[in-house]
Protein backbone atom coordinates (compact mmCIF):
# COMPACT_ATOMS: atom_id res chain seq x y z
CA UNK A 1 0.00 0.00 0.00
CA UNK A 2 1.29 3.44 -0.98
CA UNK A 3 0.11 6.34 1.15
CA UNK A 4 -0.39 9.64 -0.71
CA UNK A 5 -0.15 12.62 1.61
CA UNK A 6 -3.09 14.99 1.23
CA UNK A 7 -2.47 18.41 2.78
CA UNK A 8 -4.68 20.47 0.49
CA UNK A 9 -2.00 21.26 -2.09
CA UNK A 10 -2.45 19.86 -5.59
CA UNK A 11 -4.67 17.56 -7.61
CA UNK A 12 -4.07 13.94 -6.66
CA UNK A 13 -6.21 12.33 -9.36
CA UNK A 14 -3.48 11.77 -11.98
CA UNK A 15 -1.17 10.24 -9.36
CA UNK A 16 -3.86 7.89 -8.08
CA UNK A 17 -4.72 6.95 -11.66
CA UNK A 18 -1.08 6.24 -12.51
CA UNK A 19 -0.64 3.95 -9.53
CA UNK A 20 -3.92 2.20 -10.29
CA UNK A 21 -2.84 1.56 -13.89
CA UNK A 22 0.18 -0.29 -12.48
CA UNK A 23 -2.05 -2.41 -10.26
CA UNK A 24 -0.72 -0.66 -7.15
CA UNK A 25 -3.05 0.04 -4.25
CA UNK A 26 -2.95 3.47 -2.64
CA UNK A 27 -4.69 5.51 0.01
CA UNK A 28 -5.00 9.28 0.26
CA UNK A 29 -4.84 10.72 3.76
CA UNK A 30 -4.03 13.86 5.67
CA UNK A 31 -3.88 12.01 8.98
CA UNK A 32 -0.42 12.24 10.53
CA UNK A 33 -0.77 8.98 12.45
CA UNK A 34 -1.60 7.02 9.31
CA UNK A 35 1.31 8.64 7.48
CA UNK A 36 3.74 7.73 10.25
CA UNK A 37 2.64 4.06 10.00
CA UNK A 38 2.66 3.90 6.19
CA UNK A 39 4.54 1.26 4.19
CA UNK A 40 5.52 3.75 1.46
CA UNK A 41 4.77 7.44 1.14
CA UNK A 42 4.33 9.81 -1.80
CA UNK A 43 4.37 13.54 -1.04
CA UNK A 44 2.93 15.43 -4.03
CA UNK A 45 2.41 19.16 -4.31
CA UNK A 46 1.97 22.25 -6.44
CA UNK A 47 2.00 25.90 -5.39
CA UNK A 48 4.08 27.92 -2.95
CA UNK A 49 6.69 26.37 -0.66
CA UNK A 50 5.89 28.49 2.40
CA UNK A 51 2.16 27.80 2.23
CA UNK A 52 2.76 24.07 1.77
CA UNK A 53 5.08 23.86 4.78
CA UNK A 54 2.58 25.77 6.89
CA UNK A 55 -0.12 23.24 6.04
CA UNK A 56 2.19 20.29 6.74
CA UNK A 57 3.12 21.77 10.12
CA UNK A 58 -0.49 22.56 11.07
CA UNK A 59 -1.56 18.97 10.39
CA UNK A 60 1.43 17.42 12.19
CA UNK A 61 2.54 15.92 8.88
CA UNK A 62 6.04 17.40 8.98
CA UNK A 63 6.84 15.44 12.14
CA UNK A 64 5.19 12.32 10.71
CA UNK A 65 7.27 12.50 7.52
CA UNK A 66 10.49 13.09 9.45
CA UNK A 67 9.72 10.12 11.72
CA UNK A 68 8.98 7.95 8.68
CA UNK A 69 12.30 8.92 7.11
CA UNK A 70 14.16 7.99 10.30
CA UNK A 71 12.37 4.64 10.25
CA UNK A 72 13.58 4.05 6.66
CA UNK A 73 10.05 4.08 5.23
CA UNK A 74 10.48 4.90 1.51
CA UNK A 75 9.34 8.44 0.70
CA UNK A 76 8.95 9.99 -2.75
CA UNK A 77 8.40 13.73 -3.09
CA UNK A 78 7.06 14.95 -6.46
CA UNK A 79 7.48 18.50 -7.85
CA UNK A 80 6.82 20.83 -4.88
CA UNK A 81 6.80 17.70 -2.76
CA UNK A 82 10.43 17.12 -3.77
CA UNK A 83 11.38 20.70 -2.92
CA UNK A 84 9.84 20.35 0.55
CA UNK A 85 12.32 17.57 1.30
CA UNK A 86 15.22 20.05 1.33
CA UNK A 87 16.51 22.16 4.21
CA UNK A 88 15.23 25.51 2.99
CA UNK A 89 13.66 27.46 0.15
CA UNK A 90 14.24 31.00 -1.10
CA UNK A 91 10.79 31.29 -2.64
CA UNK A 92 9.31 34.68 -1.67
CA UNK A 93 11.47 34.85 1.44
CA UNK A 94 13.32 32.19 3.40
CA UNK A 95 11.38 29.12 4.52
CA UNK A 96 12.50 26.04 6.45
CA UNK A 97 11.87 22.69 4.77
CA UNK A 98 11.65 19.14 6.08
CA UNK A 99 15.44 18.77 6.14
CA UNK A 100 15.47 15.23 4.74
CA UNK A 101 17.92 16.06 1.95
CA UNK A 102 20.74 18.63 2.35
CA UNK A 103 20.40 21.56 -0.05
CA UNK A 104 18.24 24.55 -0.86
CA UNK A 105 15.53 25.55 -3.33
CA UNK A 106 16.08 28.69 -5.40
CA UNK A 107 14.37 30.64 -8.20
CA UNK A 108 15.16 29.21 -11.62
CA UNK A 109 14.71 32.57 -13.35
CA UNK A 110 17.48 34.31 -11.39
CA UNK A 111 20.12 31.78 -12.40
CA UNK A 112 18.93 31.66 -16.01
CA UNK A 113 19.25 35.42 -16.34
CA UNK A 114 22.63 35.42 -14.61
CA UNK A 115 23.88 32.98 -17.24
CA UNK A 116 22.38 35.02 -20.07
CA UNK A 117 19.47 32.71 -20.92
CA UNK A 118 16.08 34.19 -21.77
CA UNK A 119 14.21 30.92 -21.34
CA UNK A 120 10.58 30.90 -20.26
CA UNK A 121 9.77 30.39 -16.60
CA UNK A 122 8.06 28.25 -15.45
CA UNK A 123 10.05 25.56 -17.19
CA UNK A 124 7.28 23.51 -18.76
CA UNK A 125 7.83 20.60 -21.10
CA UNK A 126 9.76 17.43 -21.90
CA UNK A 127 13.50 17.12 -21.25
CA UNK A 128 15.94 14.19 -21.36
CA UNK A 129 17.37 12.79 -18.16
CA UNK A 130 21.11 12.35 -17.70
CA UNK A 131 21.68 9.58 -15.18
CA UNK A 132 24.34 10.28 -12.54
CA UNK A 133 23.60 7.45 -10.08
CA UNK A 134 22.93 4.21 -11.92
CA UNK A 135 22.48 2.50 -8.53
CA UNK A 136 19.42 4.59 -7.65
CA UNK A 137 16.54 2.10 -7.19
CA UNK A 138 14.05 4.35 -8.98
CA UNK A 139 16.11 4.28 -12.19
CA UNK A 140 16.18 0.49 -12.58
CA UNK A 141 13.96 0.63 -15.71
CA UNK A 142 15.18 3.99 -17.08
CA UNK A 143 17.72 4.54 -19.86
CA UNK A 144 19.98 7.57 -20.10
CA UNK A 145 18.31 10.20 -22.28
CA UNK A 146 14.73 9.22 -21.38
CA UNK A 147 12.39 12.21 -21.65
CA UNK A 148 10.26 13.28 -18.68
CA UNK A 149 7.79 16.10 -18.11
CA UNK A 150 8.60 19.17 -15.98
CA UNK A 151 6.53 22.09 -14.70
CA UNK A 152 8.44 24.27 -12.21
CA UNK A 153 9.78 27.75 -11.46
CA UNK A 154 12.15 26.81 -8.63
CA UNK A 155 14.85 24.14 -8.46
CA UNK A 156 17.20 22.45 -6.01
CA UNK A 157 20.79 23.67 -5.51
CA UNK A 158 23.81 22.73 -3.42
CA UNK A 159 22.83 19.06 -3.45
CA UNK A 160 25.24 17.57 -6.01
CA UNK A 161 26.03 14.36 -4.13
CA UNK A 162 22.33 13.53 -3.85
CA UNK A 163 21.48 13.96 -7.55
CA UNK A 164 20.57 10.65 -9.20
CA UNK A 165 19.53 12.16 -12.55
CA UNK A 166 19.41 15.66 -13.99
CA UNK A 167 18.20 17.67 -16.98
CA UNK A 168 19.50 20.84 -18.59
CA UNK A 169 17.36 23.94 -19.06
CA UNK A 170 20.01 26.62 -19.31
CA UNK A 171 21.15 25.46 -15.87
CA UNK A 172 21.53 21.89 -14.68
CA UNK A 173 18.33 20.95 -12.89
CA UNK A 174 18.20 18.02 -10.46
CA UNK A 175 15.46 15.79 -11.86
CA UNK A 176 15.73 12.95 -9.36
CA UNK A 177 17.42 13.15 -5.95
CA UNK A 178 18.11 10.38 -3.48
CA UNK A 179 19.20 10.23 0.16
CA UNK A 180 18.83 6.81 1.78
CA UNK A 181 15.13 5.99 1.74
CA UNK A 182 14.13 9.49 0.63
CA UNK A 183 13.63 10.21 -3.07
CA UNK A 184 12.55 13.36 -4.86
CA UNK A 185 11.37 13.90 -8.43
CA UNK A 186 11.25 17.44 -9.79
CA UNK A 187 9.50 16.17 -12.91
CA UNK A 188 6.07 14.56 -12.79
CA UNK A 189 6.35 10.74 -13.15
CA UNK A 190 2.56 10.46 -13.35
CA UNK A 191 2.54 12.81 -16.38
CA UNK A 192 5.64 11.36 -18.09
CA UNK A 193 4.01 8.47 -19.92
CA UNK A 194 5.39 4.95 -19.69
CA UNK A 195 8.87 5.98 -18.42
CA UNK A 196 7.29 7.89 -15.57
CA UNK A 197 5.08 4.99 -14.63
CA UNK A 198 8.10 2.70 -14.49
CA UNK A 199 9.65 5.10 -11.98
CA UNK A 200 6.55 4.75 -9.80
CA UNK A 201 6.75 0.97 -10.27
CA UNK A 202 10.39 0.99 -9.20
CA UNK A 203 9.48 3.05 -6.12
CA UNK A 204 6.89 0.45 -5.18
CA UNK A 205 9.53 -2.27 -5.55
CA UNK A 206 12.44 -0.48 -3.86
CA UNK A 207 14.10 -2.45 -1.06
CA UNK A 208 16.11 -0.35 1.38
Amino acid sequence: MITIVDYGVGNLFSLESGLSSLGLSSEVTGDAERVSRAERIILPGVGAFGDAMRKLNEKGLSTALQSAARARIPILGICLGMQLLFEESHEFGLHEGLGLIPGAVAPLENDLREKGFDYKVPHMGWNPLTIKRRDCPLLKYIKDGTHVYYVHSFYAKNCDRFIAAQSEYGVLTPGLVWNGGVFGSQFHPEKSGTPGLTILKAFAEAVL
